[in-house]
């Protein structure tokens, strides 16, 4: 059980997989995570959706038949994401497309939220911005002159 009270910011991604992508190679990357500390699984969901468009949760045993070895996390949902939710982001899936739904705990960042909540400190707001956006922007900006450094005076 995760102690609220100690807990770091709580993340919630829904990964999505081609026909034939979800081979299970990312699963040891998110292991490794895990076995350091860095992150604790608090549900991870995998639904697919056939080419006639119904999805189905697909279990450890099938997945396992795809070649996908999920064993180390089977039995770590705290069923925190319900039908609906499944449902929800099943209706975005394309036909015989997949996707992994996960939330994690970012454990590498507890003390400094515990520290913040100590504090009366409360988020309001927090985002995530997809890495393509972000080069894109950096890529769209090469020419550009540099920032100032903090305390530079304008010239």
């Amino acid at each position: 059980m995760v102690d609220l009270e100690q807990s770091g910011p709580i993340d919630y991604v829904v990964v999505e997989f081609p026909p034939g992508g979800l081979r299970g190679d990312a699963f040891p990357l998110l292991t490794d995570l895990v076995d350091r500390g860095v992150i604790r699984v608090l549900d991870l969901t995998v639904v697919g959706r056939d080419a006639e468009g119904a999805f189905a949760v697909l279990d450890v045993e099938e997945l396992s038949a795809r070649g996908v070895d999920l064993t180390l996390f089977h039995g770590v949902t705290h069923d925190v994401l319900d039908d609906d939710d499944l449902r929800d982001v099943a209706r975005r899936v394309l036909p015989g497309y997949s996707v992994a739904v996960l939330l994690f705990e970012n454990v590498w960042a507890a003390p400094l939220a515990t520290t913040l909540r100590h504090n009366g400190a409360q988020l309001l707001d927090s985002r995530r911005f997809p890495v393509q956006a972000i080069l894109a922007k950096l890529d769209s900006m090469a020419g550009a002159a540099p920032p100032a450094a903090l305390g530079d005076a304008p010239a």
